[in-house]
C-alpha cells in the first residue's frame, strides 16, 4: 500500500477522548533500553543583542528542556509550527552547535561536551538529509564528488573502493551510476534529494536526521522519497529523527511522535496512540487541521486563536496558555511537567492528564 493510501487511514480516524486514570508525573519522556539516542533536558538559548556595543538584552529560548529518545531501527517524528525549534534540535544532536544545558546520549555514551576533534570519529555514525536538496549540494562539484566527499574527508576506503561505493549508492537510491559526472543543476528536485540521501548513506551511518526532507517536493515525489527512506531503513537497520510540520507524512513514517511548541515537547507517544487519542489541546488542533479526503466525513475543526508568543519573551507557566481553550489561573503561574498517561504516552498538561 502506498503512502497516500496509508496516510488516508490516519486521516479518517476520529480522535476520541478517553478517561485517564492513575497518571504519573515524570521528569523525562519515556525512555527504552533499546534507544540509540537519548536527549535529556536539552537547552539552547540564543542571545539578543542591541546597541552600538551589541550588549546582550535577553535570550531566545529556542530549545527549552527537551526530552526525546530514538529507538534502534525506529523513526521518531518531530512535528510543530515553523520556528518552534525542531531544526535546532537536529543541529544540537549532530553537534553542529553546542547546547547550553542538558545531555545527549548516543549508544549510552554522553557526547554533550565532546570537542570537534573528539566528535569527528562519530560523524560517520550520524548524518543529515537537508530540506533543500539544491542548496545542500555544491554546484561546483559533480554528484559523484558530493557523494564521495564524506568518504574522502573521513579517510574511508581507497580511491577505487570509493568509486565503487559511489556507484553502489547511486543504484541504491534509484539514480543511474552513469550520471555521477553530472552537476546538481542537471537533476530534478526529487533526483537531487535522492543524491542527498546517497551522500548521507555514504559513510554507513546508524542515525540520520531528516530535516524536512520532502517539504520542498511535489506530492507525488514525496511519496517516492518517503517510501525510499522506509525501504532503506528496513534493509540497512537505520534510525531516523524525522523533522516535519506535515502530520500526514509523519504519521506514515514514524513509530513514535513528539509534538513541539515554542521550544518544548507538548505530547509524546507511539504514532498510532497519538493519532487515535490526542490529549494535548495543541495536538488535537493540529490533527483536526489535516485535510479530510472523504467529503461525507466532516470533522470539527479545532481552530486555534491568538498568536504564538515570542521565544524572546515567553509567558510564565504553560507556553501554550495564550491559545489554549482550557486555560486557568494555574496554567499562567506554574511550570508544567510531563505526565505519563499510558504506555509510552506522555503529555505536558496537568488538566488533561488529571494532575
Amino acid at each position: 500500500m502506498g503512502i497516500l493510501a496509508d496516510v488516508r487511514l490516519f486521516m479518517i480516524k476520529k480522535p476520541e477522548k478517553v478517561e485517564i486514570e492513575n497518571c504519573t508525573m515524570i521528569s523525562t519522556s519515556p525512555l527504552s533500553n533499546q534507544d540509540i539516542l537519548r536527549v535529556e533536558g536539552l537547552k539552547k538559548y540564543f542571545p539578543v543583542r542591541r546597541g552600538f556595543f551589541q550588549n546582550v538584552i535577553g535570550w531566545i529560548k529556542a530549545v527549552d528542556g527537551v526530552e526525546l529518545s530514538i529507538g534502534r531501527h525506529k523513526t521518531l517524528g518531530l512535528v510543530g509550527e515553523s520556528g518552534c525549534g525542531k531544526s535546532t534540535i537536529g543541529q544540537l544532536i549532530l553537534k553542529l552547535i553546542d547546547p547550553d544545558g542538558g545531555r545527549i546520549m548516543y549508544r549510552d555514551k554522553e557526547i554533550t561536551r565532546l570537542s570537534q576533534g573528539e566528535i569527528k570519529p562519530l560523524r560517520k555514525e550520524m548524518q543529515i538529509i537537508f530540506q533543500d536538496p539544491f542548496g545542500s549540494l555544491n554546484p561546483r562539484m559533480t554528484v559523484g564528488q558530493s557523494i564521495d566527499e564524506g568518504l574522502r574527508v573521513l579517510h574511508m576506503k581507497g580511491h577505487n573502493e570509493r568509486s565503487e561505493r559511489v556507484e553502489e549508492l547511486m543504484q541504491m537510491v534509484g539514480i543511474s551510476p552513469g550520471a555521477a559526472d553530472r552537476y546538481p543543476h542537471e537533476f530534478s528536485g526529487g533526483q537531487r534529494q535522492r543524491i542527498g540521501i546517497a551522500r548521507a548513506l555514504s559513510v554507513e551511518p546508524s542515525l540520520i536526521i531528516c530535516d524536512e526532507p520532502v517539504s520542498a517536493l511535489d506530492v507525488s515525489i514525496r511519496s517516492q522519497i518517503i517510501n525510499l527512506l522506509k525501504e532503506l531503513q528496513d534493509s540497512l537497520g537505520l534510525s531516523y529523527l524525522f523533522i516535519s510540520h506535515d502530520l500526514t507524512v509523519v504519521g506514515y513514517i514514524s513509530d513514535s511522535i513528539a509534538v513541539m511548541y515554542l521550544g518544548q515537547i507538548m505530547e509524546y507517544g507511539p504514532a498510532g496512540v497519538l493519532y487515535d487519542n490526542p490529549l494535548h489541546p495543541y495536538t488535537v488542533a493540529l490533527l483536526s487541521a489535516i485535510p479530510e479526503p472523504d467529503p461525507d466525513d466532516r470533522r470539527e475543526l479545532k481552530a486555534l486563536k491568538g498568536e504564538v508568543p515570542s521565544p524572546f519573551n515567553p509567558p510564565p507557566g504553560c507556553k501554550f496558555q495564550g491559545r489554549c481553550p482550557f486555560v486557568e489561573k494555574r496554567c499562567r503561574e506554574e511550570d508544567v511537567a510531563f505526565y505519563q498517561v499510558g504506555d509510552g504516552h506522555a503529555v505536558r498538561c496537568w488538566k488533561v492528564a488529571g494532575g
